[in-house]
């Protein structure tokens, strides 16, 4: 069990959740400059004494990505030399996560590349929210705590969502690849399940070819872990409503939002777009009315309370008012059992 001092450092990537983090825990963010040299290295220095300390250095890999990672590497390398007893890096979006596998000649797997420099800077272990794939758990000779965004976003739009509307609601897979997260909503909803049939044209480009399940008359919540250029779920709300379907929504655990995306947004059949505080919102976002931003900071606060104190973390993988917690529930059948 470590015994040493908590301290929360944070770089430039998201300001506005470290401090609700820090808020959380009780607690100020450590004192770190991170800058850049004229011609626009990162420089950092560490402005407190971390000599036995166990670190939690919040800096995800959102845009710009190649500013942020520079900074987590180095900021990363500054505490292991000033003696930190342990680092933890706290990456709320784990950029390059997309190539995770060579699937054609010639390509990268920058997923694994990055897990290795992350373990070379200096970093102990990872905390991390919904990774594009979770294979690149494995990616990492670390400890890797990946937590799911799914039960703050179920608990939120519960109180959306009554129990009279989710009678008529049904969640969709923007593809195959996110049925598991989407019937993790599907069961905690008591709601039917439908995906959405994509095929990957390009770095920006999808064609979508047929929806699998019962849309028509049917109000629709699309799930999703990324939202980038916008153009598939764009896309995949006009022809839900092409296929009869009543009120649109999404909800996304990180959102990019890069170039035109913001207005593929607008322009869409989307009543709502929900997204989490993984990444901070652009000014263009931030003036979309159709996009609602759900905090994360109390699960990462959480995850770092219980990583500091040795205490289990999985009790923050799932969430439902109509049920309780796997740990409740194993003594729940224990008791019948024994009954």
């Amino acid at each position: 069990m470590i015994n040493h001092k908590l301290m929360l450092f944070a770089g430039n990537s998201n300001p506005s959740l470290a401090a609700a983090i820090a808020r959380y825990l009780k607690t100020d963010l450590s004192d770190a400059l991170v800058g850049r040299f004229p011609e626009g290295e990162v420089t950092v220095e560490i402005h407190e004494h971390v000599r036995g300390a166990d670190v939690f250095l919040l800096q995800g890999t959102s845009p710009p990505p190649n500013e942020n990672l520079m900074e987590l590497l180095i900021m990363t390398d500054a505490l292991r030399r000033a003696s930190a007893a342990r680092i933890t890096a706290v990456v709320p979006f784990f950029g390059y996560g997309r190539q995770d596998r060579k699937n054609r000649p010639g390509v990268p797997i920058t997923a694994k590349l990055v897990a290795n420099l992350i373990t070379a800077a200096g970093a102990d272990r990872l905390l991390t929210i919904d990774l594009h794939a979770a294979q690149i758990q494995g990616f990492f000779d670390i400890p890797v705590d990946h937590l799911y965004a799914a039960p703050v976003l179920v608990k939120h739009l519960k109180r959306v969502f009554s129990p009279a509307r989710r009678k008529s609601l049904t969640i969709v897979s923007p593809d195959v690849g996110g049925i598991k997260v989407a019937d993790h909503f599907a069961q905690d909803f008591q709601c039917p399940l439908a995906i959405v049939d994509k095929r990957r044209m390009g770095s920006e480009r999808t064609e979508i070819q047929n929806v699998i399940g019962e849309v028509r008359g049917r109000d629709i919540l699309i799930v999703d872990d990324m939202i980038s250029t916008g153009g598939s779920l764009a896309g995949a709300a006009r022809i839900l409503k092409s296929r009869g379907a009543g009120d649109i929504y999404a909800v996304i655990t990180h959102p990019v939002l890069p170039g035109r995306a913001v207005e593929n947004v607008d322009k869409s059949p989307l009543k709502t777009l929900w997204v989490s505080d993984t990444i901070p919102l652009g000014e263009k976002a931030r003036a979309c009315a159709k996009i609602k931003v759900i905090s994360v900071a109390d699960l990462l606060g959480e995850a770092i309370k219980r990583i500091h104190s040795d205490t289990p973390v999985s009790i923050l993988f799932e969430y439902s008012e109509d049920r309780p917690p796997a740990q409740s529930r194993r003594r729940a059948a224990a008791g019948k059992k024994n009954r």
